[in-house]
């Protein structure tokens, strides 16, 4: 990252070079051209800690948030700069930009994509279960305390287990030696994405609750940013709501009970995407969404696939009942089910219900017990991981589902 950051001060620093050692640039102008490579250096500094933020987290190609990560970074450097009215090069700040892109994507593909880690693995406990296939990661289970480890990059160990007493000592002698020496069920945390819980009393967060100031200031964020979409979206709205009228009969908007924050039930809207009518089979049956259900009208189709079926649900937004990011809320008759079922289930009522989550953009929409049970670990994962951070992955994952559709039915 060093190099990448003094890289990216001198692919910065260049233009500005260029041009004051090309031009004949008066001392008004020679004052705008170091502002604007000042304001580049900033939004440059807040573009890396945001990609670096995103990146930590399983299945994320950095390269593939460089673009977003930087364009967040100089669009709100863009945005303070006209709010206050300071003075700066509109064509140096752009080139500064493309500059910026360019750098990172080539570190990335030139010198990322070729590290190959090296993680050894001492034996005993769960450790062996992280044995798996994964591009860029070899895997050496460590036979002998004494064994040589220089070409290793990480030592993972099952350190809730009695190790025998060479192995605690060897431990100890890597962490002072600088190596770096995971927990196994952390480590598969970063790999999976997902927080398997086996005792409510043992888990791994530290505290029941997320981080409260980020959930306030998440809430009003939230309803913001909900008025805004509403009033921008409500001429789109009305006109989605005729079509699905005029494709069946029936009204527009789908209403169901779910199972929302503290565990307290509210009325979710939706688009309605399905033919009007009981299903046979009863209510648990009829709650669940089957690939390929017959029930889904054509239009529905579109709008399941998209995700603009969900749009409604600005109004619960709205009402405080759910946020734009979150655990997706059941229906309170699946919700009431997957309680008897699976131990824990009602600890992810712990924060606000969302119109996407993390579950979905890593799963897709799930439904039976067995699936509904890692989709589970998936929703500890990001309440374990509460932040800014993961939101701002979750909203680019989402626009990506958007546009492929992944997990519809």
């Amino acid at each position: 990252m060093r190099h990448q950051v003094a890289g990216g001060f001198i692919v910065t620093l260049l233009p500005f070079i260029l041009l004051l050692s090309w031009s004949d640039t008066a001392t008004t102008s020679f004052n705008v051209v170091i502002a604007t490579w000042l304001y580049s250096v900033v939004a440059m500094l807040v573009g890396i800690m945001l990609l670096r933020s995103v990146s930590q987290y399983p299945g994320v190609e950095a390269s593939a948030y460089v673009l977003p990560s930087f364009g967040i970074s100089y669009g709100l450097m863009l945005m303070a700069l006209i709010f206050v009215r300071l003075s700066y090069s509109r064509i140096l700040l752009l080139i500064s930009f493309m500059s910026i892109i360019v750098w990172f994507i080539a570190v990335h593909v030139i010198v990322v994509r070729r590290r190959s880690l090296e993680i050894g693995i001492v034996p005993g406990g769960d450790c062996e279960a992280l044995l798996l296939p994964l591009t860029g990661v070899r895997w050496t289970v460590l036979d002998d305390p004494e064994q040589d480890i220089s070409g290793l990059h990480a030592i993972t160990a099952d350190l809730r287990v009695d190790l025998p007493s060479e192995w605690d000592r060897k431990l100890a002698d890597y962490a002072l030696q600088g190596m770096p020496v995971y927990h196994g069920k952390h480590l598969a945390e970063s790999i999976t994405g997902m927080v398997q819980l086996e005792h409510i009393s043992e888990n791994s967060f530290g505290t029941l609750s997320p981080v409260s100031a980020f959930m306030t200031a998440k809430h009003i964020g939230d309803w913001i940013a909900a008025a805004c979409a509403l009033v921008l979206l409500f001429p789109a709205l009305v006109l989605i709501a005729i079509l699905i009228r005029l494709d069946s009969s029936g009204s527009p908007i789908f209403r169901q009970i779910r199972i929302g924050y503290r565990g307290v039930p509210f009325t979710v809207y939706k688009f309605r995407t399905m033919v009007s009518g009981e299903r046979a089979g009863g209510a648990l049956d009829a709650a669940k969404t089957k690939s390929a259900d017959a029930r889904i009208t054509r239009i529905g189709r579109f709008l399941r696939k998209s995700r603009i079926d969900e749009l409604p649900q600005i109004l619960n937004i709205l009402k405080g009942e759910m946020s734009w990011i979150g655990p997706r809320p059941e229906a309170r008759v699946l919700s009431e089910w997957y309680e008897g079922e699976i131990p824990f289930y009602r600890y992810r009522h712990i924060v606000r219900p969302g119109l996407t989550g993390w579950a979905q953009v890593n799963q897709g929409h799930v439904a039976e017990v067995e699936d509904v049970r890692e989709k589970l670990y998936f929703d500890f994962y990001y309440i374990k991981n509460f932040s800014p951070w993961i939101d701002c992955l979750i909203v680019a994952k989402t626009a990506q589902t958007m546009l492929t559709g992944f997990g519809a039915k």
